[in-house]
């Protein structure tokens, strides 16, 4: 069967040459005689696996080398409760800017006082609000952001200063998209399963002076000083998932990096979003000025249209393009590892079903 182009918001597509790779290594990895699956964690030939996809992932995310980076399990939502936990002694700020976003902040004030600085969601979470270092809290202990909001379609288009007070960020739906200042940020996490690899890993870059001051309930798992201590491994890491994370790594230097990647995204994102703006028929309810670049939602205003339009687009190999059920209509996530081809072919069929729909 051929393949589809899959345009899910996750888990998403993989990039075909490391399909491929996996695919050839799959019964046996090297010289091994073994599949990476059936390694032990602990043993010399999958430690060289770790870390190679470790130091691949440094180089394309320009890690400064005061940062460490863990490769974890608990998805995002499992850092929701982890970044409090290691971090919150006083008050936290959050920005409500999507579902994840709100998510993160509700999780927070399990654990403390947490105060929402700026928000979105009275207005359907369409844009991005502003924070300014004077919006911060006096005794704020981070500050954290969602740079890229996967079910409305919005991104941060710079950094927010936050002076002294550290950044934390989710970054699971734009991680190695675009070329980001590590440094800037106290703490980054992501899930891994679109823009990284498949589902099961969570990355966590952490600035070396955060580590350390854990709450003493906080389960051992989520504690990053025991976690860097650890090499990552206090417990069985998702060696899979490293190991075809590892693969993406390479493949995205192979391309250039980040800076070439980035050129891409900003192709495959004009070429819906110039379509949808000189459309009579879609519409995309974003303001201009915060639109992803990775998760392109858009409606023809017809739920009855929406759901043809769906149906019509698997037919044509276009899968799993329905918009989030808070949202509905449409969504096309268009990550690092969809082609521009299979954005063209996605344009070429919005024109088709807008002249025979309209």
């Amino acid at each position: 069967m051929d393949r589809v182009y899959n345009f899910a918001a996750g888990p998403a597509a993989l990039p075909l040459p490391v399909l491929e790779t996996a695919q050839k290594e799959m019964l046996a990895y090297g010289s091994t005689g073994m599949s990476v699956m059936e390694m032990s964690h602990r043993s010399k030939m999958y430690l060289e696996i770790f870390e190679r996809a470790q130091s691949a992932f440094r180089r394309v995310m320009n890690v400064p080398d005061n940062y460490k980076v863990l490769f974890l399990q608990g998805g995002a939502t499992g850092q929701f409760a982890a970044v409090p936990m290691n971090l919150l002694k006083t008050e936290a700020d959050y920005a409500d800017t999507g579902n994840f976003a709100h998510g993160a902040m509700v999780e927070a004030q399990k654990y403390g006082k947490v105060n929402c600085i700026a928000s979105s969601r009275d207005d359907g979470y369409t844009f991005i609000p502003d924070i300014t270092p004077d919006m911060v809290s006096e005794n704020a202990d981070y500050v954290h952001i969602t740079t890229n909001n996967t079910i409305f379609g919005t991104r941060y288009t710079s950094v927010p200063e936050t002076g002294k007070v550290p950044l934390v960020a989710d970054m699971s739906s734009n991680i190695l998209s675009e070329e980001v200042d590590v440094s800037k940020f106290g703490v980054i996490y992501a899930g891994a399963q679109k823009n990284i690899g498949p589902a099961g890993l969570t990355v966590v870059v952490v600035r070396d002076d955060l580590p350390g001051s854990a709450r003493p309930d906080c389960p051992k798992l989520f504690d990053w000083a025991l976690q860097v201590k650890n090499d990552s491994m206090l417990n069985t890491p998702p060696c899979y998932s490293i190991y075809v994370a590892g693969l993406c790594f390479e493949w995205l230097e192979s391309l250039g990096g980040v800076k070439a990647i980035e050129e891409i995204n900003k192709e495959k994102s004009a070429l819906l979003y110039d379509l949808i703006d000189n459309s009579s028929l879609y519409r995309n309810n974003v303001r201009k000025d915060c639109r992803s670049r990775m998760n392109v939602p858009f409606v023809t205003g017809d739920a009855d249209l929406d759901a043809k339009f769906v149906k019509e687009a698997a037919a044509n190999g276009l899968v799993n393009i329905k918009g989030h059920r808070l949202v509905g209509g449409m969504r096309a996530s268009i990550y690092n590892a969809m082609p521009i081809e299979g954005v063209r072919a996605l344009a070429e069929f919005m024109k088709k079903f807008e002249k025979e729909n309209a």
